[in-house]
């Protein structure tokens, strides 16, 4: 068992006559999905090493490796996070000359829907050769159609079958194009330096004619532009311990940087550039609890030291909680994406269609050490919180519970007298003399084998915080990050001894180490 802290293609068959040249005009479609698919691939990063035969050390960033410990992180619970609005799911088209001669409404027609991304070229925002309304308004016959019907049936096949296979490809590359072009200018290469001694004090090394005298580390990895004061957003991983931490923008302008604040517990950093020339261009920031799986997205940065380089693909999961590889406490609301990460990208931008930032890519899981299709990237709504509390005094305060877990599965719910289908957070441990300790809360009292593991069981079980529903350990750790600062107080409802009881809990401060 894991224990945390709180520390479409759709096909129909046609018969009868006329089934053939149905089937035809059905072609298309499936020759335009391919594409789609085949487009729509990887994105995301971590951090490289530039001096040859250096131990780049980008392993030590795997937390959550193929070979590591216990089960995936756990999915979103999807009670503490709203749904995100219906009108967020446009997609990308190119525009259908419809049989009357006109074409496919433009995102004008449609003024609730998103746009595309603004080139530096277009600052009106105009669309040349895309339109982002849904497939659904490509064919003037489906009017007043419910859209669930527009899938069934010859219709489709007549709507799809306007529809350039190319064109749709081109429009994709399009959007990809101007993502990197809009997001280029805000982003930066990060070069560490770091010394370890001189003489008696450098590690041991055999006795090499011509080793110079001063132990040099050399690494580095990608970061973006926060705002105009010159603040450079990157991973603590990336700048830890680092002596010297240099910043080079996509035209080779190198500037010396400043680590202003570091947070172990997510992995974020900040950097202060001075920018006297006001060179530096701010990324644009999104909302990344409006992230749906499937929604494309992209990431910048410097995989294996080639700088400035692009991956696309998809947002595979959301909801994640990942061990920070830093400390003994774990990152929630995590986004996975399927792309190339690959070390020297640990820092970088992950981006939605319209070149916003949703995340910091942090971590990938890997037996190699390079991309297998599953990437992470800390939630850019966490960074709004810690970044901040970064550039005013260096550090983040999260508060503190006191408590390790699990989350409630039915054979343990079935053993501690609870219903199979119970669900809620196990409390396994708890910190002496922590806020929970304070509050009496119980953790486990015996343990019992299940399939030739030692499982805890017993203690109390949290079914919600200030009555928000807690289906698991993850959502624990989710709520307290999100939603609650040090000495505030909160309500948790537990399970004990076959009642339920409220608690309430005056938080702590998370400590820095354990």
């Amino acid at each position: 068992m894991q224990h945390r802290s709180d520390a479409l293609l759709c096909s129909s068959t046609i018969k009868g006559s006329g089934g053939l040249r149905r089937r035809l005009r059905v072609f298309p479609i499936l020759a335009l999905a391919l594409v789609l698919g085949l487009s729509l691939a990887g994105c995301s990063f971590l951090q490289p090493d530039f001096s040859q035969g250096n131990a780049e050390r980008a392993g030590d960033w795997f937390s959550y490796s193929a070979l590591s410990e216990g089960p995936p992180p756990a999915e979103r619970n999807g009670s503490l996070i709203p749904a995100p609005p219906a009108e967020s799911q446009a997609r990308v088209v190119a525009p259908a000359n419809l049989e009357d001669g006109t074409k496919s409404p433009s995102p004008g027609d449609a003024p609730q829907r998103n746009t595309a991304p603004m080139h530096p070229s277009n600052p009106a925002g105009e669309v040349d050769a895309v339109s982002l309304d849904s497939f659904d308004t490509a064919n003037n016959e489906n009017e007043g159609v419910p859209a669930a019907q527009h899938n069934q049936g010859s219709g489709t096949a007549a709507g799809w079958a306007g529809l350039d296979p190319m064109s749709v490809v081109a429009a994709h590359e399009q959007v990809l194009k101007d993502i990197y072009d809009t997001a280029l200018p805000s982003v930066v290469l990060v070069k560490v330096s770091r010394n370890f001694g001189t003489g008696s004090e450098r590690p041991e090394l055999r006795d090499i004619p011509g080793l110079p005298d001063d132990f040099f580390e050399r690494s580095g990895g990608s970061g973006f532009v926060w705002d105009n004061e010159g603040h450079v957003v990157t991973n603590h991983h990336v700048v830890s311990d680092a002596d010297r931490v240099t910043v080079i923008l996509a035209d080779r302008t190198e500037l010396e940087a400043e680590v202003l604040g570091t947070d172990p517990d997510s992995d974020l950093a900040v950097l202060k550039v001075q920018d006297p020339d006001g060179v530096l261009v701010p990324v644009a920031l999104g909302d990344s609890d409006q992230v749906n799986i499937g929604q494309v997205a992209a990431a910048l940065g410097n995989p294996f030291g080639q700088q400035f380089s692009i991956t696309s693909g998809i947002i595979s999961g959301v909801g994640r909680t990942i061990r920070s590889g830093n400390s003994p406490f774990s990152i929630p609301e995590v986004l996975q994406t399927d792309a190339p990460i690959n070390p020297g990208n640990s820092g970088g931008p992950l981006l939605d269609r319209n070149g916003r930032v949703i995340g910091v890519n942090t971590q990938i899981i890997s037996r190699t050490g390079s991309s297998a299709g599953i990437g992470f990237a800390v939630p850019i709504n966490i960074a709004k919180q810690i970044i901040p509390a970064l550039l005013a005094e260096g550090h983040f305060d999260y508060s503190w519970l006191g408590i390790s877990g699990s989350s409630l599965n039915p054979d343990i719910a079935e053993e501690m007298g609870l219903p199979r289908k119970t669900r809620g957070a196990l409390i396994i441990d708890i910190m002496p003399d922590g806020p929970a300790d304070r509050a009496g809360l119980q953790g486990s009292d015996r343990a019992t084998m299940m399939e030739g593991l030692e499982m805890p069981v017993g203690g109390d079980v949290v079914v919600a915080i200030d009555g928000n529903p807690i289906l698991g350990i993850d959502d624990i750790i989710a709520y307290l990050v999100s939603n609650t600062r040090p000495d505030q107080e909160i309500t948790l409802e537990v399970l004990r001894d076959g009642g339920r009881e409220e608690i309430k809990v005056k938080l702590g401060v998370r400590p820095g180490s354990l």
